[in-house]
């Protein structure tokens, strides 16, 4: 683990994570999201998520579909044996994806709700792996900023970050954007946190 944040998320502090993010109701809401933000693109055979945590995105995937090859790269140990039981047959990758340089290669690599929380100077590292990952498509769900912010996260500084992950990414890599929305925490039916997805696509 090459930085302070990862150490964190790794242990008790992920830990913690995972047991407040459960449920159906917060598989529901991922699988009206995916279904937005996946709304343009062609057929996906496999796909690569980073940052799994136990699977709810995979778990709301396999709802829309079924057939795809999954994988998912989760560093907290605890999570990654939730993910194993919450999706059977997805390849589940432990540790951390900034150091993973044999991941493979999916139709669609994605995140959601895991850039913002990676220290601006390990961000290249992870937009290459996202880059390297994804053949075709790539969707990235994060907290959006026109100009980049740290915020304090549950006691914690710099563990949290907001800014423009989608055009710095198209900035380094030779994506396009396709489409993109927002996601609503007064949402009456499937409210999930103030989140803004850009689905990218490969020129």
């Amino acid at each position: 683990m090459s930085t302070a944040q990862e150490k964190l998320w790794a242990g008790e502090f992920g830990d913690a994570y995972t047991l407040r993010n459960r449920g159906e109701a917060l598989v529901a809401a991922r699988t009206a999201l995916w279904s937005r933000a996946l709304a343009r693109c062609e057929r996906i055979e496999s796909l690569t998520e980073l940052g799994s945590n136990l699977g709810l995105n995979l778990m709301a995937l396999r709802r829309l579909l079924p057939d795809a090859a999954m994988r998912g790269v989760e560093i907290n140990p605890s999570a990654a044996e939730e993910l194993r039981r919450n999706v059977p047959g997805a390849e589940v990758v432990e540790g951390s994806f900034l150091e993973r340089r044999e991941l493979g290669t999916s139709d669609l690599a994605l995140t959601c709700g895991v850039l913002i929380h990676v220290p601006p100077d390990a961000l290249p590292r992870a937009y290459d792996v996202l880059a390297r990952v994804a053949t075709r498509y790539v969707v990235v769900c994060e907290y959006y900023a026109p100009k980049p912010v740290s915020l304090a996260y549950r006691g914690h500084e710099n563990l949290l970050f907001k800014r423009d992950f989608a055009g710095e990414f198209m900035d380094a890599h030779p994506f396009r954007l396709l489409d993109y929305g927002f996601v609503y925490h007064r949402d009456p039916q499937f409210p999930m946190d103030d989140l803004n997805w850009f689905t990218l696509e490969r020129k």
